[in-house]
């Protein structure tokens, strides 16, 4: 007796499918692919668009802009339910697919899930070259979708509907691997979409992935206990593996227990609340002087879920103790080997809590908890002088804009950001109150990602109240998103901060000698030179074309009552403020490496070669 079958195209059986796959963790179940992304066109209308049709009532359908934007939505989505549910996005074949690439990127640079499903050409070659295929002279095989094969975790082109089945299964393995994820790609060609196969009813069955918590190593966790115990001024970098993880309460208690102190990364902010005595905020080139200090003359430094990138460790200048060493708990051990570090490969969670076990009764001295107490306390003051409104009709600076934003939210709302000069700004001043309040892509830190990805965030948590952070460079980026937040009824509100130029690569091409050559938004005049004038382009009418409830507000107590009024709304607001341009935030406690012409006649470039030798001077490798 044969098993029972059920005869569907492959884009029907793929669709079906994702719609009973599940992860759990700790007990809790979630769906693991909860909605699909798409922009439809040739090579995937009248496949995974007429799937989407036919399960229309178990696979909800999302209608996005821009391909990039759509996965940018999808990893919002999936950072703020903590890696335990993600989207799909299906695009046509041509620049619709290769649209995906900077999103699948930032999404795995960032270890975040998002399933990408492309159209590709026919897998017959029946109408060969079709529309928008790439035709290689001596490599008859190859798509423009290969191009997603360096950014996937996981790639495959299904170019028979059985080969479907296994594939499927390693997609979801890989999405629902704390350890593994990023972006999965199946490539779709447009005639396996349609074609019709009769799959086995087992496939269609609901499916549970555990998303495991592995524990650490007794021998690597004894280690590990007796480099702390040794230690005299231990600090720990919390990176975004914390929050994944869920792992704050865990780290809390440790803390609480020993007495360590935590800075964090740009992706573990907010692992401590500001508040809490322990927590010294972001460290690196964009960290607080407290933190850096602490930094150089750490002689343990326990890297909890991080990366280590170079804003980290200041590209290899930060960690100057001459006894200096590396204690890295991480869930992968590409990561955990890092720095030539002592290894805890394991769940963030489970391995801070055997670590507080191994280490019961000890604690760090009290003159080192009075130092980093005294220099916190010191930072607030920081904080607190750069947030000051000053004169309340006065045009606001950013760091003024940040301080109005921080006494409006409430303690569970999400601002999101990721390019230009707010990331270091907010790096040192925010003061963040619960775990997932921070959301920072930095990890590509992609310009138009916060747009779409506040979209993905008011997905996954309806009813918190969202901010997309964005400058006019950001904003000129990737604005349409907008219309999506309108049509899907999202109250999305977003921050657009007019400064008329690149601010960040402004200061940046200043100081290694650029000269601020092609930051500004201004006329070009007749001899190429550019002039002082602003473009007369209205970001705010544009935002309010696309949908969107504008409020203008032109001093620190209209941007005030703004940003009151944008939180009490249930519509798509935007808040758009005109900035002093001088900067006003504290200036960076440690160096990050952008290489500087080693020979030019210029000025300023010279002299910004001479500072970069003085500095690269200092960089250590860490054996």
């Amino acid at each position: 007796m044969s098993a029972p079958t059920r005869r569907l195209t492959t884009a029907q059986a793929l669709v079906r499918f994702l719609s009973a796959q599940y992860t759990e963790r700790d007990g809790v179940r979630r769906r693991l692919i909860a909605g699909t992304w798409g922009i439809f066109g040739h090579g995937n209308v009248a496949g995974v668009g007429q799937a989407l049709v036919e399960y229309a009532d178990v696979m909800p359908y999302h209608q996005g802009r821009n391909e990039q934007s759509m996965v940018h939505a999808a990893v919002g989505y999936a950072r703020q339910l903590d890696r335990l549910s993600a989207q799909a996005v299906t695009t046509s074949i041509g620049p619709g697919a290769t649209n995906l690439v900077t999103g699948a990127a930032l999404a795995t640079i960032n270890r975040l899930p998002v399933l990408l499903l492309p159209g590709d050409y026919f897998a017959s070659h029946a109408p060969d070259p079709l529309l928008q295929q790439l035709e290689h002279p001596v490599e008859a095989d190859v798509s423009v979708n290969d191009t997603l094969r360096p950014v996937s975790r996981y790639f495959d082109r299904i170019t028979r509907p059985e080969a479907l089945i296994p594939s499927a299964l390693q997609a979801m393995r890989v999405l629902a691997d704390p350890a593994e994820t990023g972006a999965v790609t199946l490539a779709l060609p447009q005639d396996v979409q349609a074609e019709a196969y009769d799959w086995p009813e087992e496939f269609f069955a609901e499916r549970v992935w555990y998303v495991r918590r592995p524990a650490p190593d007794p021998v690597e966790l004894a280690a590990a206990v007796e480099a702390i115990r040794s230690a005299e001024r231990p600090l720990i970098v919390a990176g975004g593996g914390v929050h994944h993880s869920e792992a704050e309460v865990a780290l809390k208690a440790f803390v609480e227990a020993t007495g360590i102190p935590v800075a964090s990364t740009q992706a573990g902010k907010g692992s401590l609340r500001h508040d809490h005595p322990a927590d010294l905020g972001g460290i690196g080139h964009t960290g607080t002087a407290v933190s850096d200090a602490l930094a150089r003359t750490a002689d343990l430094v326990i890297g909890v879920g991080t990366r280590y990138t170079d804003f980290t460790t200041a590209s290899g200048t930060l960690f100057r103790h001459p006894g200096v060493r590396f204690l890295n708990l991480n869930i992968t051990a590409f990561d955990a080997h890092k720095l030539a570090a002592r290894t805890l490969v394991c769940d963030a969670r489970s391995g801070l809590e055997k670590l507080a076990e191994g280490l019961a009764g000890h604690r760090v001295t009290e003159s080192y908890e009075a130092e980093y107490r005294a220099g916190k306390e010191r930072w607030d003051d920081v904080v607190e002088a750069a947030y000051r409104a000053g004169d309340e009709n006065a045009v606001p600076t950013q760091t003024q804009v940040l301080g109005a934003l921080d006494a409006a939210v409430g303690d569970d709302d999400v601002v999101i950001n990721a390019a230009g000069s707010l990331p270091g700004d907010l790096h040192k001043l925010w003061r963040s109150r619960s775990p997932r309040q921070y959301h920072l892509e930095y990890g590509y830190s992609c310009m138009g990602y916060e747009i779409p990805a506040g979209i993905g965030v008011q997905q996954a948590a309806p009813g918190t109240p969202v901010w997309a952070l964005v400058g006019d460079g950001t904003y000129l980026m990737m604005p349409t998103e907008i219309v999506t937040a309108v049509q899907e009824g999202l109250p999305v509100n977003i921050v657009l901060i007019q400064n008329h130029g690149y601010a960040s690569i402004g200061g940046l091409s200043e100081e290694t000698g650029g000269e601020r050559f092609g930051t500004a938004y201004r006329f070009r005049a007749a001899d190429g030179t550019f002039t002082g004038a602003p473009l007369p382009v209205d970001l705010a009418a544009n935002a309010a074309s696309l949908g969107m409830d504008v409020l203008r507000a032109k001093t620190v107590r209209e941007l005030r009552e703004a940003l009151a009024a944008a939180r009490a709304s249930d519509r798509p607001t935007c808040v758009y403020v005109e900035t002093d341009p001088a900067p006003t935030a504290p200036p960076a406690e440690a160096w990050w490496d952008v290489p500087v012409a080693e020979t030019a006649s210029r000025e300023a470039a010279v002299e910004a070669r001479e500072r970069y030798d003085r500095q690269v001077a200092d960089r250590r490798r860490h054996l």
